[in-house]
């Protein structure tokens, strides 16, 4: 399992590497320097739902077949700009915004794994109505797992992109209940207290550095193996989320709860209760989650298929083409294998 200070330090940059998508050149005329076309940005954004009193946002565009894009920690709907109008052209797709990310609302709650897996789970059964295939990039495929063990009737198939999310440790212990560690008045008057302020100094500072256009073009550039699409539309967007008053605190309640407790469902558990197919897009070069962890994936889960892409920690969004090809050939054998046999001759 990754160390805590690692996994803080990795995190705080990847709010500057999966952010929401601002207006830029590339956005203005419809089209990307690779020749695909872009989802236009709204500022204002494009649909919303309330949920549990919290205002959600989604991209809607397409017919047929739902689909339903995920994206990773620190993003937003935006981030499938090269994939949502290629996929619309056969589906029924959908970007939803996670909430506390994007322009979904920065709800002060806590953040725990389940907050999103219920979000997307009444997302699915009040906005889509019918089985989807879901697809998430990083925190989004956690997301996208979760939510498909849980409400299996409403999953037809997974797509995971360079997930988030680790295999048990069989040599690590389990860990202390909440309840035993902050039982002693000791814990809870004096170094419970201490250990937050410290969070807060540390949390507070990777979130203002976070913010800052040079270092996050500098994080992009070492995640996007190809850094033809960290342009304008991708680098400036990041002072669209974290502009709101809440969102430094979403930050910091995402960091010391969410992220330190992730180890409570683990790949391996998730799994091993999964029972739609499931699909591997995979950038081999990410320098965080590399080739290894597809493997040990399809590994334990039989109903899995793999794409290789040179590409880093979004391929979606580094190699939208061959990312889209792939996903459209899979959801193509996906729909056939579905399909009813066709009848055959009897004789009489």
């Amino acid at each position: 399992m990754m160390q805590r200070r690692e996994l803080v330090t990795k995190a705080g940059i990847a709010l500057a590497v999966s952010c929401s998508m601002a207006t830029s050149p590339a956005s203005a005329n419809g089209s990307s320097a690779q020749g695909l076309e872009i989802l236009p940005f709204k500022p204002d954004g494009y649909n919303f739902w309330t949920w549990r009193g919290r205002r959600i946002h989604y991209v809607e565009q397409g017919a047929g077949k739902p689909i339903v894009l995920i994206h990773g920690f620190g993003a937003s709907a935006f981030h499938w700009r090269y994939n949502i109008p290629e996929l619309a052209k056969k589906y029924k797709v959908y970007a939803i915004d996670l909430l506390g990310f994007g322009w979904s609302e920065k709800a002060l709650v806590d953040y725990e794994a389940t907050i999103w897996m219920e979000q997307v789970s009444d997302f699915l059964r009040e906005i889509v109505k019918e089985p989807a295939v879901l697809v998430g990039n990083s925190l989004g495929g956690f997301t996208t797992l979760f939510t498909a063990t849980e409400v299996p009737e409403l999953v037809r198939g997974v797509v995971l992109l360079n997930s988030a999310g680790q295999f048990a440790d069989p040599n690590k212990p389990a860990a202390a209940p909440a309840e035993e560690e902050e039982g002693s008045p000791l814990s809870r008057f004096v170094v419970k207290p201490l250990k937050e302020a410290f969070q807060r100094v540390v949390l507070g500072f990777l979130f203002w550095q976070s913010k800052q256009p040079a270092r996050v073009e500098k994080v992009l550039r070492s995640v996007y193996i190809d850094p033809s699409n960290v342009d304008e539309y991708l680098v400036g967007s990041i002072t669209a989320p974290t502009a709101d008053p809440n969102a430094g605190e979403v930050y910091y309640r995402l960091m010391s709860r969410f992220m330190s407790n992730q180890s409570r469902y683990t790949l391996d558990r998730l799994l091993g209760k999964l029972a739609c197919p499931l699909l591997l897009l995979w950038g081999d070069l990410d320098p965080w989650v590399g080739p290894a962890k597809a493997a040990r994936i399809q590994e334990f889960y039989a109903d899995t298929a793999v794409v290789h892409l040179q590409a880093g920690h979004c391929p979606h969004d580094e190699a939208p083409e061959q990312a889209n090809q792939a996903l459209l050939e899979w959801l193509d054998a996906l729909d056939a294998r579905a399909a009813p046999a066709e009848p055959s001759l009897q004789t009489v």
